[in-house]
């Protein structure tokens, strides 16, 4: 039986990504979805030297000051990376798969917050960033998609 993917469901996915050595998307938002990330785990294959980091970030618009920003870095995790060892990151956060279509910032009351269910605006994506062009990893997203398209 095939999975419904359409309107109104819920929905849980796994993406693996081996020998990640440059930014790597994760999860690429679409208009109207919401994404509960569950874990990551990142395996650290090799490193340059010691000290060699990486970050798991939400990348997408900034409602703080991001009045015309298209790819505000929100850094969720940063890691020195260890070759040969495992980095699990298991708080659950959950973010939209595109900003507010119409918003004013900063959105700091709950009538400015309103729009952020009117999606449309900036793309938003969870990804693997490394910060030191020696860093390879294997890496692994679980998270829900709730579609409300």
């Amino acid at each position: 039986m095939a999975l419904s993917v359409a309107a109104g469901t819920e929905t849980l996915h796994a993406l693996s990504f081996g020998d990640a050595d440059a930014t790597q998307d994760l999860i690429v938002g679409a208009v109207h979805h919401i994404y509960t990330v569950l874990s990551t785990f990142v395996y650290s294959i090799s490193i340059g030297t010691a000290g060699d980091t990486f970050q798991l970030a939400i990348v997408g618009h900034d409602h703080h000051a991001g009045a015309g920003s298209n790819a505000t870095v929100m850094v969720v995790a940063s890691v020195i990376s260890v070759a040969l060892e495992t980095f699990i990151f298991n708080d659950k956060f959950s973010f939209n798969g595109f900003g507010a279509a119409a918003y004013a910032e900063p959105m700091n009351s709950a009538a400015l917050q309103t729009p952020i269910a009117q999606q449309g605006g900036t793309l938003q994506r969870y990804q693997y960033i490394p910060l030191d062009a020696d860093v390879d990893c294997d890496i692994h997203v679980t998270f829900i998609d709730q579609n409300n398209a």
